[in-house]
């Protein structure tokens, strides 16, 4: 009998363990915790970041100059590229991140995903399908744009314009200075430039880039993996 009730005991501590792990994870998921799944000269905080390593709102992820950081989280991907770092953070429970300079790359299975902000705007995926899109920091007043699967939103404020699949943008975030001042747009994206989108009431401009080459979206794609798979 003795025996009986220790290994009750024992059952009952493993079953209680077990739900307070379940819990946990189930916690964690809800507020928008992140998890790296490939890193390469890349840091979280000061330490240097590494597959399975725990990443939580407020931290700090950054990359070197020929690094690489892929964070997972639900049903979104964010891969950092080069000299590139973002602050990680969470929206109602949503992983989110904000842009501090370079590139970041993301995928989503569905709208709620995940957010990008980036200087004064948010990108967010626009529907419930698969989403890729790439956000670049040219200067706190322009971005860089793309999307290569699905549709993006691009808010700021109470302005909020459509990117849709395929396309490239510049974005001027400064209403009164509609001419990006990078000239090296035709190095970076080869074609002409065409006029910017205009709404009724613009909080920033959108300046149409013409890519050359399908290779653009086909590379984007590929660097993270199917977002129906995060």
């Amino acid at each position: 009998m003795a025996r009986l009730r220790d290994l009750s005991r024992i059952t009952a501590a493993v079953v209680l363990s077990f739900g307070l792990t379940a819990a946990s994870i189930s916690t964690a998921s809800t507020n928008g915790f992140g998890t790296v799944v490939s890193a390469q000269h890349a840091h979280v905080g000061r330490a240097a970041a590494s597959v399975g390593t725990t990443v939580f709102p407020g931290d700090s992820l950054d990359t070197e100059e020929l690094g690489s950081l892929q964070v997972r989280a639900g049903a979104a991907r964010l891969l950092l590229t080069g000299a590139s770092r973002v602050t990680w953070t969470a929206e109602e429970g949503t992983p989110a991140a904000t842009l501090k300079n370079g590139t970041a790359i993301f995928s989503t299975a569905n709208t709620k995903a995940f957010a990008l902000h980036a200087s004064s705007a948010t990108i967010r995926p626009k529907g419930d399908g698969p989403t890729v899109g790439s956000v670049s920091i040219i200067n706190p007043k322009e971005l860089r744009v793309s999307c290569s699967r699905g549709t993006l939103a691009i808010s700021v404020d109470d302005d909020t314009k459509m990117i849709s699949e395929g396309t490239a943008y510049r974005v001027a975030l400064d209403p009164d200075d509609q001419q990006p001042s990078d000239t090296n747009t035709q190095n970076n994206f080869p074609g002409k430039r065409k006029e910017p989108k205009k709404s009724g009431r613009d909080r920033f401009l959108l300046y149409v880039i013409v890519v050359s080459s399908a290779a653009t979206a086909v590379a984007l794609y590929y660097a993270l993996e199917s977002p129906s798979k995060p």
